[in-house]
């Protein structure tokens, strides 16, 4: 009979060493070939999005790519500002709208990890007002009846959007007009979030909590009840607690004045080409991320960032919550957070695909269709940015643009097929 060898500890101790030493490497810009990527099929990558801008599509993007911990591929393309013929920069600001969803995500369940609450916890337990809530029932023809809800919804629901909130213009979008709660844009609100999510509240939902997925106000709310639960705004939790520990010194809910030359303009295709959109004109509009009331946190949606600020977030995730030493979250943390928590609830947008808690999750690489890999995460926002993390070729990938609506481009379709021929091993 064989016995087990045990492992010695000090070989157990230089492993953690190492693993160590590796999380805490400097997140810097390394030759692509350096880290598996060949930097001569990455030129496909970069005389594609170049004729995307030549040929009016783009205003103008950043594409970053880090592989194994380095960033190796870090590219600029076009113009921040058309008008006034201002490059864009590597560094450049992008309002990155829904993929403020995956921080606060993480802020949420850092509060779990504090013993501050369960995400099997209902909401109303921290906020009152959802401690009964409605759904309304499609009728014959425009008509809706308003019912109460079957359960209380949960802060599991509310993450994997399962809460049956949208954006307030499902079936009882007369009632969410008249409350002036629609749309995901809350950067000219001098409401305070915790005011909007408790008037939400008495709005009737589209769905009873748990029965299907439904995108919306979910993570506004999460927002909210961090400011509830940790006594502070959703904007100095999410500084002290993950930004600043990341080193994102260029992520904000608005920007500070010094910054402004720095923020990309939002632009939108017309029949006569690329326009600029409105200012400050809502949601298709360039957003009062500069001279607006400064009130309201949006934890859905609020966010300006950079490429290489939102990759440190993306390779904590990928380092199992550690970046440079630090460890932000929990590596059990991060392995609920990137499976599928949906169940018997179908993803409605692509099929092969789940959501957990905060990202999407890729489960079936063969329904889905397109290159990757199956347990890759990952979202977007509504000027048309968009991001991933294959963890099995420890890849991330991270793109910024300003474009609404995007109207059919190709791009993110292009930019998936174009990383993955790059890879060398």
């Amino acid at each position: 009979m064989k016995t087990r060898r045990s492992i010695p500890p000090a070989f157990l101790l230089l492993a953690f060493m190492l693993q160590l030493t590796l999380y805490a490497q400097e997140f810097k810009k390394v030759p692509a070939n350096s880290v598996g990527l060949s930097s001569e099929r990455l030129e496909f990558l970069t005389n594609t999005f170049q004729e995307y801008v030549d040929q009016g599509e783009l205003p103008g993007a950043v594409v970053l790519v880090a592989r194994k911990g380095q960033i190796a591929y870090l590219n600029a393309f076009g113009k921040s500002d058309k008008e006034n013929n201002l490059p864009m920069q590597e560094n450049s600001i992008f309002r990155i709208a829904s993929q403020t969803k995956a921080i606060v995500s993480v802020g949420i369940m850092l509060l779990q990890e504090e013993g501050k609450l369960l995400i099997t916890d209902p909401v109303g337990k921290y906020i009152p007002a959802f401690k009964e809530t409605t759904v309304a029932v499609p009728q014959e023809g425009a008509a809706y009846e308003i019912v109460k809800a079957q359960r209380p919804i949960t802060i599991r629901d509310l993450l994997t959007h399962t809460a049956g909130i949208g954006y307030g213009q499902g079936i009882a979008s007369d009632l969410w007009k008249q409350a002036n709660i629609q749309g995901w844009y809350f950067a000219d609100r001098e409401e305070p979030i915790q005011a909007t999510v408790s008037r939400m509240a008495a709005l009737p939902f589209e769905a009873q909590p748990g029965e299907k997925f439904v995108y919306g106000y979910n993570t506004d709310i999460l927002g909210a009840l961090i400011e509830v639960v940790s006594g502070e705004s959703l904007d100095t939790f999410l500084k002290t607690r993950i930004l600043d520990p990341l080193g994102m010194n260029d992520t904000h809910f608005y920007l500070p004045k010094a910054k402004s030359s720095r923020l990309t303009v939002v632009y939108s295709p017309t029949k006569k080409g690329l326009e600029r959109a409105p200012n400050p004109g809502g949601m298709a509009g360039q957003g009062a991320y500069l001279d607006g009331p400064r009130v309201s946190f949006s934890g859905g949606a609020g966010f300006l960032s950079t490429a290489v600020d939102y990759a440190k977030f993306l390779q904590m995730m990928l380092n199992k919550g550690s970046f440079n030493g630090k460890q932000i979250i929990s590596p059990k943390t991060v392995a609920l957070m990137t499976v599928n928590h949906l169940g018997a609830i179908p993803f409605p947008w692509e099929k092969g695909v789940g959501f957990g808690l905060g990202f999407s999750v890729v489960e079936d690489l063969g329904q889905r269709g397109v290159l990757g890999s199956k347990g890759e995460f990952g979202w977007g926002g509504a000027y048309h940015s968009t991001y991933w993390v294959d963890p099995q070729e420890e890849l991330v990938v991270v793109y910024f643009t300003q474009l609404i609506p995007a109207n059919g481009l190709d791009d993110h379709q292009k930019l998936r097929a174009l990383v993955y021929q790059a890879l060398m091993d």
